[in-house]
């Protein structure tokens, strides 16, 4: 097919050593829809995320993300957003400082912007603690907004919900939607049954195989 805007992914492959973890896998996720991947630990939800993001080449097939092959024509897409595991950030700065550090490498946005994606997440723009002494929902709420601080079409997000309670997880649920309705095309991992019925337009189970 002609790739287009979003994601789509075609027959891509990866092993390492004799472990088969991605087998055959193909995906088409369109501007405005949410794909859910689920499986256990190992089944291959990482590695295919950072496949699509270009940090690991695949064996075979190809990666598209808006209409640019990943590895081939660009090694990080542009007008991608991610959260991959655990964020990094400088633990003795603020959330602020840290995305305004990230910020300033593209100089895409500016104060304004980063104020404002730190109240869509629930945070203040305005605290001073460093991220050393944020609680993990905290720090996942700060991933999520450096995933989205600077309006990328296509978000990767693998668990982006952990450490959060009852009321931030239909927080950021709320916020995801939200971005869906303005026409993000998202790959969402969760192992929260939920997140994928509430969020989700399509799920693929990763066990070992694509299906």
């Amino acid at each position: 097919m002609e790739p287009g805007m979003g994601i789509v992914v075609e027959h891509v492959s990866k092993s390492f050593g004799k472990e088969k973890v991605l087998k055959d896998v193909s995906l088409v996720i369109p501007p405005g829809r949410i794909c859910g991947v689920a499986g256990n630990n190992g089944s291959g939800k990482t590695v295919l995320m950072k496949c699509i993001c270009g940090f690991m080449r695949p064996d075979g097939g190809r990666i598209f993300v808006n209409g640019v092959q990943v590895g081939k024509e660009c090694d990080f897409p542009d007008g991608l957003g991610v959260m991959i595991e655990t964020p990094g950030f400088l633990p003795h700065m603020s959330g602020y400082r840290n995305l305004k550090i990230l910020a300033a490498l593209k100089g895409r946005i500016g104060k304004n912007e980063i104020v404002e994606t730190l109240r869509r997440v629930g945070l203040n723009p305005a605290m001073k603690k460093p991220v050393a002494k944020y609680s993990l929902g905290m720090r996942q709420r700060l991933g999520i907004a450096q995933a989205i601080m600077e309006e990328p079409g296509v978000l990767i997000l693998d668990e982006p919900f952990n450490g959060l309670d009852k009321s931030g997880v239909e927080q950021m649920r709320e916020l995801l939607l939200e971005l869906k309705k303005q026409g993000k095309a998202m790959l969402l991992a969760s192992h929260n049954a939920q997140d994928m019925e509430t969020l989700c337009d399509e799920v693929h189970e990763m066990e070992g195989s694509w299906k």
